[in-house]
């Protein structure tokens, strides 16, 4: 028997097929996203759901009809942004990225949604989160007519499969999507109603790997936070820091207790156990951002638009000195507490003014963000751990930064053994779904 997982990240869709009795990997594949839908603003970042599904429901066929074996499915998806759905349970709306930026708009008296979140509810909710993007859409009357609720991608993958009528949100999605108790594992719908927001709109919640339904005969299992899936699908051992790099990046580490940590997130991981996780807000995306700088002189001097990785790689080759790096700080795009934060480079001198100094210190300064994160974590639990576990294809592609990660954490690196671990850690919890998979088996 075999399971399937898919991850529906910000830029690729990506699948696992996995043997249910060995819990290896026999088939995986990624395609591009293609989805983005370009706006007047650029604070919005909105993706085309027909697109989306458009794109996977063709993979997820060929997959089916290549086996005859399938037990189960797994879904796993970009947290924090969501989709609104009708009665019937179809999309009227595009998906608002965990990306989008409106939450921070200060259109409201001077005040962003996120901010009038902090000081009038005494919620901290970073832009993106789903219930700061519907705060705005109810306020300035874009919630779109028909809807009736919402949820994350993933969760609408799992109600087109099934053809749920009203979505069933893990609460690993759930708590993405903000004003929701941890500890308690619901909604704060007494502070969603003192927001302004209609509490009939929240999606239900549930604290198991439950079955949705099923998909030609094949149970569907609820989706769950990329964050979450990516550290089963990778970490086999409690004592570990897990670091997975994407478009974001964050530093995972698990807990049995609840514990509220200042600039971290606690995200339930089942009922009972919780990831602490130190989110950095660019991630990848940093170090894209530098491929572009350069692409874009190239392309100017005259040279093909094509990616400058391996020109990148190259020029890093030639760095042998590590005082002669710039000193960058990676938060291009703000931080989750402060989303109004920007980068910066210092210690350029004429005899360091390289491109080689550039690129290191931008992988310095995206390991940098993670480690400072990650101490939070350390100091707060009194807890060190000794196993260092990287995700991702912005590591794994990079075997600098891959050293600069050990050399930061001063801890062993190891490169997760999936490459689509987000997909993997789906098709997992379609096992624990479908009582294939012994909870023991997995770090929980």
């Amino acid at each position: 028997m075999k399971s399937i997982g898919i991850d529906i990240g910000t830029t690729t869709l990506s699948f696992a097929i996995t043997d249910n009795d060995t819990l290896a990997v026999i088939r995986k594949c990624t395609i591009a996203g293609n989805s983005f839908i370009q706006t007047e603003n650029s604070w919005e970042k909105i993706q085309d759901t027909d697109v989306i599904l458009s794109r996977i429901q063709p993979v997820l066929n060929k997959i089916i009809n290549s086996y005859n074996d399938i037990s189960g499915i797994g879904i796993t998806s970009q947290m924090h942004g969501i989709v609104y759905t009708d009665s019937d349970g179809h999309a009227v709306s595009p998906l608002y990225t965990w990306q989008d930026e409106r939450g921070s708009l200060p259109e409201f008296g001077g005040r962003s949604i996120c901010r009038i979140l902090s000081e009038d509810i005494g919620i901290n909710a970073a832009p993106g989160y789903g219930l700061a993007t519907h705060l705005y859409n109810v306020r300035k009357g874009l919630v779109p007519a028909g809807a009736a609720s919402f949820c994350t991608i993933g969760d609408y993958l799992g109600m087109i499969l099934t053809e749920r009528k009203t979505p069933l949100v893990h609460i690993s999605q759930a708590a993405g999507m903000g004003m929701f108790d941890i500890k308690k594992l619901k909604f704060m719908r007494e502070k969603v109603s003192d927001a302004g927001i209609d509490p009939s709109f929240l999606p239900e919640v549930t604290k198991n790997f439950s079955v949705l339904g099923t998909f030609k005969g094949i149970p569907v299992c609820v989706s769950i936070g990329d964050n979450q899936a990516s550290f089963l699908g990778t970490v086999t051992d409690e004592d570990t820091v897990l670091v997975n790099v994407g478009t974001g990046s964050q530093v995972s580490v698990m807990t049995r207790q609840y514990i509220e940590i200042p600039e971290i997130e606690t995200r339930p991981l089942t009922d009972s156990t919780y990831l602490l996780v130190g989110a950095a807000v660019c991630g990848g995306a940093a170090f894209a951002a530098l491929e572009r700088f350069f692409r874009t002189y190239a392309s100017a001097a005259g040279a093909p638009d094509v990616a400058q990785y391996d020109v990148m790689k190259k020029l890093l080759e030639l760095q042998t000195e590590k005082d002669d790096i710039w000193k960058v700080r990676t938060t291009f795009a703000g931080t989750r507490t402060d989303p109004e934060a920007s980068g910066s480079i210092t210690g350029i001198r004429t005899d360091n003014f390289h491109p080689a100094a550039m690129i290191r210190g931008v992988l310095d300064g995206m390991a940098e963000e993670l480690y400072e994160l990650y101490h939070l974590i350390e100091t707060d639990t009194e807890e060190s751990k000794t196993t260092l576990i990287a995700s991702g294809n912005a590591v794994r592609k990079n075997r600098a930064f891959q050293q600069i990660l050990e050399e930061r954490f001063h801890m062993p690196l190891t490169i997760g053994q999936n490459e689509e671990e987000a997909a993997y850690g789906a098709s997992l919890c379609a096992l624990l779904a479908t009582g294939q998979l012994p909870k023991r088996q997995l770090p929980l």
